[in-house]
């Protein structure tokens, strides 16, 4: 057993950090190997304890749970019982395929997942008897001293020892977009909350800026993620809508198999059958009632959309959630990363008394050259080299990174001007000043004969900036500064905060020398303003496009960030979220109201800023009261739970945490909000073609049972159970399984979305199956009635096995659409389905064209004049059901005129 670790985090924030360090028995220089090594083995992995997955066996017997599969392993232990062993292994056969196919998805989702992980399997620099150290962070145990930097992922609790402006991005904790300014004294208060402790570091927590020192506090599952991951562990899903509308299907089957059962055998017993007979003629009514093939056809096709997701970046953890995504109206979305391109980007930019977009020819001027050697010099953040020394990008702050990346784009390079203006002293970003300077020695060229010239530069707020500026860059000439300049760098400052551009002022001083004593005074004063810069995180550039088919589609799609409300709005409208009309409602305002006050307006916001935690969970709860299917994406710890309370969690694949990937049905590889539009689109089209399926095969049992009941009232010896069974084998596999393959029907993200309350028969199906299964019964009974009339009985059985199997297969093109004519979508674009088809009628044919298999199935050979009748009889589904479809059309034509 491994020794529970102490969880309290009141304590290490309240201490010093030498009593912190003390109080962990470790020491600045880091551990020993032997003392990690015996910690180790007393706390165990510095990794989140996920919940005990069932075993194989368990997964396999959860198969058998479905009321359609318990059925038919009724049938199959009752055609047993009655010596119909055939009927038996085969349904026996089809149930075991159904679940072992299902185990084996759900263990290609769970790979698929551990992949993931495995790619975002972060490490940690430890000091270790006095020498850093590169350790895997599940390694890390209570006391190790862990070296911080821009960049890194925090891998466990710490209690900072050492600062330097470092700033830690906690959203995946606290919901708070902006990182935190940390410090290492100790707080007074034991009762803060995780957020307010600013000496404290947790784990999955981002690294943005500067740079630090921590002891380990807690590892595992004793750390703040840990709890929330232990608590989530505990939860139970929901029954998801496909679950319960086939549980709905097989009760109804159920139901409607005993009442046809017993009023057969009873009419049978009144006309004076014998009583075994009509036991065994009911039980074989029974098993023809029941589509066999139903659950793993359905399971098949769910396989064949997660796999199409899969190639679109969206990988399924739960299979049932395919369906889902296709009824949901609701998608709740992260701003950053999901909707934009989490990457903070240069805009506009105010120089020389002009407002200017970032592309503009202006950047050739000596005055943009000096405005962006100011971005990338008075900068913390870095160039990396990736293999081949090529540039991989900047490193640090995201405000900070935009800035080098803009000026790299412009060719500047951050590397290359730090050659020539080398940082010699610095005064780092203070949240009370809202600024930060650097003092660069100058180029020789520029420099006097002592060399001892600097430039100072300097960055911050524009409105505490300019307070400090006395001259202004001009026309490539310095300026002294006027009220004139003032007002229009106020009014620029406006206009790029009104687009909620995230708004930086620049500027710098040449000084003959260092100043003696390096304070806010000696070196932010007398500055020549050089510019503002206007940054924002821009939108996905397909995300626009993915909106616009969302409310096509009758998808509503709702913002939620930690931003303010102004940027929230500005990203929004330029997205089609909402318009200029559009509401946004913050955190505070929505605390404010109750439960019930929210419910009532939920349906008013579709953007939500400066949002915590517990916020997303009455979102989703709320829109779910209003009877909507709801998606929801999220990234961190803090939105687990959230992504627990809706239909479809969608977590993060690149930025999420274990945590939120582990709460979620779906995980998306590109964090990319197009991509759950397209994952809604794959679950709606494998939705319709599970109910073409249904459709196909129910209408076809519904003939057989019709054709069997009918014949069986008018003592008709129309067909034996092997012809019965054959048939089933043959039309119920794979023409069934081919209309998974079925294209997307053009009007699909067209229609809105089916409400979750609504049954699998709704939308005409229903009504289609019945007619077209009489239809088929009518057909085939019509087909024997010839046959036995104008020829012999043994003729008529024939024909009317064949004219049955292949009336089925000739259906299966009539379900490929609901409404569209076979002749709009096409005879050949399903390939798949005409090729099930042609093996399937041979299959058939072969069984009356063989003498071996003629004998085996009591069938006789027909001539060509028979094989034209049941030909025709059967191809006569094709032009009845087209003009069925006609009716349909126009009278949905007149219906929307009116």
């Amino acid at each position: 057993m491994k020794k529970e670790q102490e969880h309290q985090p009141a304590a290490f924030h309240t201490l010093t950090a030498e009593a912190a360090i003390q109080r962990l028995g470790s020491r600045r220089e880091g551990l020993t190997g032997q003392e990690a090594e015996q910690r180790q083995q007393q706390y165990g992995r510095n990794a989140l304890q996920e919940a005990a997955g069932p075993s194989l066996l368990a997964k396999l017997l959860a198969q058998f749970k479905d009321v359609m599969i318990l059925i038919l392993l009724a049938a199959a232990i009752v055609s047993g019982l009655l010596g119909e062993w055939t009927d038996s292994v085969i349904i026996l056969v089809v149930v075991v395929l159904n679940a072992v196919l299902g185990v084996i998805q759900e263990y290609k989702a769970e790979q698929a997942l551990s992949a993931l992980k495995e790619m975002s399997t972060p490490h940690a620099r430890v000091m270790r008897e006095g020498q850093a150290r590169d350790i895997k962070a599940e390694e890390l145990v209570p006391g190790d001293i862990v070296l911080l930097e821009a960049g890194n992922v925090v891998p466990a609790d710490l209690r900072l020892i050492e600062s330097a402006s470092l700033k830690i991005e906690e959203a995946a904790l606290t919901g708070e977009s902006v990182p935190v300014e940390k410090r290492t004294e100790p707080l007074d208060e034991a009762d803060l909350v995780i957020g307010d402790r600013i000496n404290m570091a947790y784990m999955t927590s981002q690294i943005s800026y500067g740079r630090g020192l921590g002891v380990v506090t807690a590892t595992g599952g004793a750390t703040e993620v840990g709890s929330i991951a232990g608590f989530l562990s505990q939860e139970e899903d929901e029954v998801t809508p496909l679950q319960r509308k086939l549980n709905e299907l097989g009760k109804t089957f159920t139901i409607i198999i005993v009442a046809v059962a017993l009023v057969m055998f009873t009419v049978g017993l009144i006309e004076g059958r014998e009583l075994f007979d009509m036991l065994l003629t009911s039980i074989s009514l029974a098993v023809a009632a029941i589509p066999e093939g139903l659950p793993a056809i359905v399971t098949i096709i769910l396989a064949l959309g997660v796999q199409t997701m899969a190639r679109r970046k969206a990988i399924i953890r739960k299979l049932p959630a395919v369906e889902t995504l296709g009824s949901t109206d609701i998608i709740c979305s992260d701003k950053t990363g999901t909707l934009t391109q989490n990457r903070m980007t240069v805009k506009e930019i105010y120089a020389e008394n002009t407002l200017r977009p970032s592309g503009d020819d202006w950047i050739r001027t000596p005055a943009a050259e000096r405005l962006m050697q100011v971005m990338v010099l008075c900068n913390d953040a870095r160039l990396a080299e990736a293999a081949g020394g090529q540039t991989a990008g900047a490193i640090g702050d995201p405000t900070e990174t935009a800035l080098i990346d803009y000026a790299l784009l412009n060719g500047i390079d951050k590397r290359e001007a730090e050659r020539r203006l080398p940082r010699i002293a610095e005064l780092p970003f203070d949240s009370d000043r809202k600024r930060m300077t650097t003092v660069h020695q100058l180029p020789a060229e520029e420099n006097g004969e002592d060399g001892s010239r600097c430039r100072i530069m300097t960055k911050g707020a524009p409105d505490v900036l300019t307070a400090r500026c006395t001259h202004i860059l001009r026309d490539g000439r310095v300026e002294p500064m006027t009220e004139e300049h003032l007002r229009n760098i106020a009014a620029a400052n406006k206009a790029m905060a009104d687009k909620a551009l995230r708004v930086l002022a620049l500027a710098y001083r040449d000084a003959e020398r260092v100043p003696d004593s390096l304070t806010v005074d000696a070196l932010e004063n007398d500055l020549v303003f050089a510019g503002l810069v206007g940054m924002i995180d821009p939108p996905r550039e397909e995300v626009k496009e993915a909106v616009r088919i969302c409310k096509l589609a009758g998808i509503r799609p709702v913002m939620i960030t930690g931003d303010h409300g102004d940027t929230a709005a500005a990203i929004a409208m330029e997205l089609g979220i909402i318009d200029q009309e559009g509401a946004v409602l913050t955190g505070a305002e929505l605390s404010r109201l109750d439960d019930a006050e929210f419910e009532a307006k939920v349906e008013q916001y579709s953007v939500y800023a400066r949002v915590s935690p517990e916020h997303k969970v009455r979102i989703v709860k709320a829109w779910k009261k209003k009877g909507r299917i709801v998606a929801m994406t999220g990234d961190g710890v803090n939105d687990a739970p959230a992504l627990k309370a809706a239909d479809i969690g969608v977590g993060m694949g690149i930025t999420g945490t274990d945590v939120a990937k582990g709460a979620s049905d779906m995980v998306l590889a590109d964090d990319n909000f197009s991509t759950i539009v397209l994952a809604v689109e794959e679950g709606r089209k494998v939705y319709s073609n599970i109910r073409k399926t249904i459709q196909y095969l129910l209408s076809a049992n519904l003939g057989e049972v019709v054709t069997l009941f009918v014949a069986t009232m008018l003592n008709w010896k129309i067909l034996f159970p092997i012809h019965i069974l054959w048939v089933n084998l043959v039309t119920d596999t794979l023409p069934a399984l081919a209309l998974g393959f079925e294209r997307a029907e053009e009007d699909l993200m067209k229609q809105e979305p089916r409400q979750a309350s609504a049954s699998i028969f709704a939308g005409g199906i229903g009504v289609s199956l019945v007619y077209q299964g009489l239809l088929e019964a009518l057909l085939t009974l019509i087909t024997y009635y010839w046959g036995h009339t104008h020829y012999s009985e043994d003729v008529a059985i024939t024909m009317a096995f064949a004219t049955l199997g292949l009336i089925q297969l000739t259906h299966a093109f009539n379900v490929r659409s609901s409404k569209q004519s076979l002749f709009q979508i096409g005879w050949f674009t399903n390939r798949k389905l005409n090729f099930a088809v042609i093996v399937s009628g041979l299959l058939i044919v072969l069984v009356i064209a063989l003498p071996f298999l003629r004998d085996l199935f009591s069938v006789v050979a027909l001539n060509r004049e028979q094989w034209l009748i049941v030909v025709a009889a059967s191809l006569s589904m094709i032009p009845i059901v087209e003009i069925v479809k006609l009716f349909s059309r126009r009278r949905a034509v007149r219906t929307n005129r009116e």
